[in-house]
């Protein structure tokens, strides 16, 4: 007879979950919302406006904590659901369920709800959401005139009369963008005589794969504000600047924000190069905290990549069409070839 923990769980029995207040929603359904079918997401709708308002909110955002610690479930189908909720911090939580969905029916819905909706977190969250769109315009996976249609709606809630926040994600999201206007845009946030613009400014920057605007970020990386100097970190990483190495090696050693660590951690193994794989093994070496272990192994793995794709740059660069350049991948190299090799510095990909 199967034990308790193996016995398959109701969705009945989730829903009755969620009305009982008398007991904390259990951790172990949340999984229950990953891929609903339509039946069970039509069974959700029917109850889903009885439920408290503080339930509905603490599942959301369960859910997305979840979603962004296990890349391997969706909850896309509850996200949907939320868009309409008459609560906008629901509708918000809704957006980033499904800010990885990249689904084109999203579109129409985030640029209506970066326009309409009454509240203002709502419209930065849909401004937000509308970025990874942006993305996958540039690269040529989603039509021209859809991606026309977002840098528009976008570009509008910038130069429009909305709030500060809303404004400051429009230009976050546009960083992805090549339009000829984006730079001036971003160049204009990061002279402003303001923290939260500036912040914006190094965001954007980190998302538009432009090495020129290396001498900007690395200006910001030992900023005395931690979150500017936690965006300048982040922007460093996302566009492989060879000269934040040794800053963000530094910073290993002398910051005491946690966050900033965390991200110079993750910007050094994308950087790569002389001296971040011993230092992020030793810092592997000195932890003791699972959570902690954790991030540097992700960081190792993502290091790893980075020094495979620095390499076979390298071997397409000697390599070109020349046929008498051709290289036998299988022939053992000399200490000093592997040498070089790993210490070639990746570019922007």
């Amino acid at each position: 007879m199967p034990n308790k923990s193996q016995t398959p769980v109701q969705f009945s029995a989730v829903l009755d979950a969620l009305f009982d207040l008398t007991q904390p929603f259990p951790a172990l359904y949340l999984h229950q919302f990953s891929d609903l079918t339509p039946a069970l997401s039509s069974q959700l709708l029917k109850v889903w406006p009885g439920i408290d308002l503080e339930r509905r909110r603490a599942l959301l955002s369960d859910l997305g904590e979840m979603a962004e610690n296990d890349t391997l479930i969706t909850f896309k189908e509850i996200g949907r659901l939320a868009l309409d909720d008459p609560d906008p911090q629901a509708r918000a939580l809704g957006i980033r369920l499904l800010w990885e969905a990249e689904d084109i029916r999203l579109i129409p819905i985030f640029i209506r709800m970066l326009e309409q909706d009454p509240d203002v977190n709502v419209r930065a969250t849909a401004a937000n959401g509308l970025g990874a769109y942006v993305f996958l315009g540039e690269i040529e996976d989603l039509p021209h005139d859809l991606l026309g249609s977002i840098e528009e709606s976008l570009f509008k809630a910038y130069s429009g009369s909305d709030q500060t926040l809303v404004r400051r994600k429009a230009l976050e999201s546009l960083g992805y963008s090549s339009r000829p206007e984006v730079p001036g845009l971003i160049k204009k946030a990061y002279n402003a005589d303001s923290s939260e613009w500036l912040e914006s400014a190094l965001f954007a920057m980190g998302r538009s794969a432009d090495q020129s605007w290396g001498p900007a970020v690395l200006k910001s990386i030992d900023h005395a504000n931690p979150t500017i100097q936690y965006e300048a970190v982040r922007a460093a990483g996302e566009l492989q600047l060879e000269g934040a190495r040794q800053p963000l090696l530094d910073l290993l050693e002398e910051s005491a924000d946690d966050n900033c660590v965390r991200a110079a951690i993750w910007s050094l193994s994308q950087i790569g190069g002389y001296g971040v794989r011993p230092a992020l093994e030793k810092l592997l070496d000195e932890l003791e905290d699972d959570e902690e272990i954790s991030i540097i192994e992700e960081a190792l793995d993502n290091l790893t990549f980075t020094e495979d794709m620095a390499i076979f740059d390298l071997v397409d660069m000697e390599i070109g069409d020349d046929p008498d350049m051709m290289i036998d991948l299988d022939q053992p190299s000399s200490p000093e070839d592997d040498d070089n090799l790993t210490n070639q510095k990746p570019g922007i990909h």
